[in-house]
């Protein structure tokens, strides 16, 4: 027994692959081909895609926002438990990356719920909102570029309706936020945990899930 999470050592994430989640054939695809790619580190983990999925469901989550697609992992791992008139609206500027996003969608059978911009966020975001749309959103996957990610959350949480969730990756940093000093974005990073942590707008909680996943419920 323990009061802290566990260390995974090699042999227990192998075990934890075998009995920890699920993922369908399309799924395994697109992640052992992106893991061919020399910035696979921008790939979620795929307990972290299943942990998303399963989030969708307990939300009944038909709408959603996600910021930063690469590949489109994260995208396929969320489309694939909405419901027929689930609705993604998906922000990013890369063409190359969302190109493979887009066919393993289509194989999927799910590129009809993805609205993919190609786009600066803030850029999509404003739009929306401009458009009459606060207050719509079930769901918000935050995962771009770091210094921008204070914006993201205060656009997000106006798109997200009472009771919605944004979810926040990279939070740990590879550990790098609990080191002194730090990079651009490791500085944001810290003041983005500081922020939620004290953010009576919201109910939250920082998992050490994959790379460091922050919960933060509308209140």
């Amino acid at each position: 027994m323990t009061t802290r999470t566990l260390t995974l050592t090699d042999a227990l994430y192998g075990y934890l692959h075998s009995v920890g989640w699920r993922e369908s054939d399309n799924l395994v695809t697109l992640r052992e081909m992106t893991a061919q790619r020399s910035d696979a580190n921008m790939q979620i983990a795929p307990e972290q895609g299943q942990f998303m999925a399963l989030l969708v469901q307990l939300l009944g989550a038909r709408r959603i926002i996600e910021i930063g697609v690469f590949t489109g992992y994260s995208t396929l791992s969320m489309a694939e438990v909405l419901p027929e008139d689930g609705y993604i609206l998906a922000c990013d500027v890369n063409p190359e990356s969302t190109g493979i996003a887009r066919r393993y969608w289509q194989a999927a059978g799910v590129d009809g719920k993805i609205n993919l911009q190609l786009a600066p966020a803030l850029e999509t975001l404003n739009n929306v909102l401009t458009d009459g749309e606060a207050g719509t959103f079930d769901m918000v996957f935050i995962d771009a570029d770091k210094s921008s990610y204070d914006d993201y959350y205060e656009c997000c949480l106006k798109l997200l309706r009472p009771g919605g969730l944004v979810i926040l990756d990279n939070m740990l940093w590879s550990g790098r936020v609990a080191d002194e000093g730090g990079d651009a974005d490791t500085d944001a990073l810290k003041v983005m945990n500081r922020k939620i942590h004290q953010d009576e707008r919201v109910d939250m909680v920082l998992l050490p899930l994959a790379d460091g996943v922050t919960l933060a419920r509308k209140r």
